[in-house]
C-alpha cells in the first residue's frame, strides 16, 4: 500500500515548477491531489499528468489572493472528496528591490501571497479539521493530518533586495510555530520548509530570457544574474549546485508522510547544506 493511500492534498502553486513536482510525487504515493494555478492551462496539465499515471486530481485555477481562494480551495476537496489531510503552502514569487526603492505595492503584494493567502487557507481549514478530529477521536482512531509551509532561507537569514519577500517568510515561520500548538490536539502536524537555492523559471538566469511573469495584471521580471548563480553554486552550497523542483518537493513530501506523526513546529533548510 502506498504511503499517502486516500489521503486528501491540497497544494497551491502545483501548475509549475516545485509545487507540479509535489504534485505529481504525492499522487504517485496514492494522494488524491487539489492542483492551483493561477492560470487555467498548467494547472490542467498537472491535472492530467496525474491522471494519466493512473492518480486523482482536479483543479482549483485562481490567486491564492483573491479574498474567497482559501474558502474555495478547501470546499473543493471537501466536495470532491469529503477529505481534507494535507496542505501544503507553496504558491509564491518574489518582486525585488532594496528598500530605498521598494514601493509599498511591492512589500504588501509579498505578505499577499506569502503571508495572507496561507492565513487564509488554513482558517478555512480549521473547522472541517476540527470536525474530522473529533469524529476520529470518538471512534477511537488516531490520524495525523499535515501541514507544510514553504518558507525560503531569505526568511531565516535574510537576502539583500528582498526585504519585503523576507519580512513575509520569516513571518510564516511565526505563523508555523503557532498553528502547531494550536492545532496539536488535532493531531495535525504543521511544519516549515526553507527552501535555498532551487532552479525554477523564478532563478533563472537573465542572459537566458529577461523574463517576465504576469501577477494579477502586473508584469514583473524574474530570474537571477549568472554571477550569482554561478557564485552560489561555487562558494555558499555545500553540496556545489542548485536543486531541482523535485529534489525540493522530496523535501516537503518528508513532512506528508507517517513517519513525520511526532514531528511539528520545525524548520528545515532544503538547500544543499546552504548555511545561514
Amino acid at each position: 500500500m502506498s504511503k499517502l493511500e486516500g489521503k486528501v492534498a491540497l497544494i497551491s502553486g502545483s501548475g509549475r515548477g516545485i509545487g507540479r513536482a509535489l504534485a505529481l510525487k504525492l499522487a504517485g504515493e496514492g494522494a488524491r491531489v487539489v492542483v492551483n494555478d493561477m492560470d487555467k492551462d498548467p494547472a490542467a496539465e498537472t491535472v492530467e499528468a496525474i491522471r494519466a499515471a493512473g492518480g486523482e486530481a482536479v483543479a482549483c485555477v485562481g490567486s491564492v489572493t483573491e479574498t474567497d481562494f482559501g474558502d474555495r480551495f478547501v470546499k473543493t476537496a471537501l466536495d470532491t472528496w469529503n477529505g481534507l489531510d494535507i496542505i501544503v503552502n507553496n504558491a509564491g514569487y518574489t518582486w525585488d528591490s532594496v528598500i530605498q526603492k521598494m514601493t509599498d505595492e511591492q512589500f504588501q503584494a509579498m505578505l499577499d501571497v506569502h503571508l495572507m493567502a496561507p492565513f487564509r487557507i488554513l482558517r478555512a481549514a480549521a473547522e472541517p479539521i476540527r470536525v474530522f478530529s473529533k469524529k476520529e477521536a470518538g471512534e477511537g482512531r488516531e490520524v495525523f493530518r499535515k501541514v507544510v509551509n514553504i518558507s525560503s532561507v531569505a526568511g531565516l537569514g535574510g537576502n539583500t533586495g528582498q526585504v519585503s519577500y523576507s519580512s513575509a517568510k520569516a513571518g510564516l515561520v511565526g505563523m508555523t510555530k503557532t498553528l502547531s500548538k494550536e492545532w496539536g490536539r488535532y493531531k495535525v502536524n504543521v511544519n516549515c520548509v526553507a527552501f535555498g537555492f532551487i532552479k525554477t523559471r523564478l532563478t533563472q538566469p537573465l542572459t537566458e530570457a529577461g523574463a517576465s511573469i504576469d501577477v494579477e495584471g502586473r508584469k514583473i521580471a524574474v530570474g537571477v544574474q549568472p554571477a550569482f548563480i554561478d557564485a552560489m553554486e561555487k562558494q555558499m552550497i555545500p553540496v556545489g549546485r542548485a536543486g531541482t523542483p523535485e529534489e525540493a518537493a522530496d523535501g516537503v513530501y518528508l513532512f506528508c508522510t507517517p513517519e513525520s506523526n511526532y514531528i511539528s513546529g520545525q524548520v528545515v533548510i532544503v538547500g544543499g547544506g546552504v548555511s545561514l
